[in-house]
């Protein structure tokens, strides 16, 4: 399993700069909303964290639909999915998952405090923004992995992916922007929504992999 998150890390960072592709787009999607809701340093303070997040949530689905191409352009996907131990395969997918986050969504982790000092957010905003998208952004490949067993077998499957996601995201998004709005919201408390988020991860992390097995398998019957 550790020469697989290599081999996927590897992949990853090689495929036509997913990392640099996705923090650009992060970087259009943040630096374009203020030109539509105006100049307001207060108000764009406000709402920096949704920013952040839904700017966060949209380029973590660039390269998703690539997440079991090249397994499947030199046959490894066929002898992950021809074992006949379901767990071994969903294990297989969860570590293809933590190689994904790490090569392409977490460089945007990395990026979102210095967007969030574009916005005028405060310190405090900003670090409980990067802390949930550090444990809320793994739902998107988690899920992800799922849109992509789908859409493995489509030769245009991309635009699929993301419409599969995208609602099964929208609980996480919820709860990571509440709990960023409540680190700097002195009565709404933080560790609930951050709590509830987290256990979304955790939820996705179970389900995800075994969803995407049972996707695989039936794509290729």
């Amino acid at each position: 399993m550790l020469a697989l998150f290599r081999r996927d890390l590897r992949l990853g960072i090689r495929a036509g700069g997913g990392a640099l592709v996705g923090i650009l787009f992060f970087l259009a999607v943040v630096a374009v909303i203020p030109f539509g809701v105006g100049p307001d340093l207060n108000l764009l303070a406000r709402i920096g964290p949704a920013i952040l997040w839904i700017g966060a949530l949209l380029a973590g689905l660039l390269g998703l639909d690539r997440l079991f191409q090249a397994d499947r352009d030199d046959g490894a996907l066929d002898l992950m999915v021809l074992n006949r131990d379901r767990q071994m395969l969903a294990l297989a997918i969860f570590v293809k998952c933590l190689a994904h986050w790490t090569a392409s969504i977490l460089p945007l982790v990395v990026a979102a405090p210095l967007l969030g000092l574009l916005m005028n957010m405060s310190p405090a905003g900003i670090g409980a923004a990067t802390l949930t998208l550090l444990f809320g952004t793994p739902a998107i490949a988690f899920i992800g992995a799922t849109g992509a067993a789908v859409a493995i077998s489509l030769p245009r499957g991309g635009l699929l992916v993301s419409v599969l996601v995208l609602p099964l995201m929208i609980p996480v998004l919820i709860f990571g922007v509440s709990a960023s709005y409540a680190a700097i919201a002195d009565p709404d408390p933080f560790l609930p929504p951050f709590l509830l988020m987290l256990a979304l991860t955790l939820f996705f992390a179970v389900i995800g992999p075994v969803a995407a097995a049972t996707a695989l398998r039936w794509a290729t019957d």
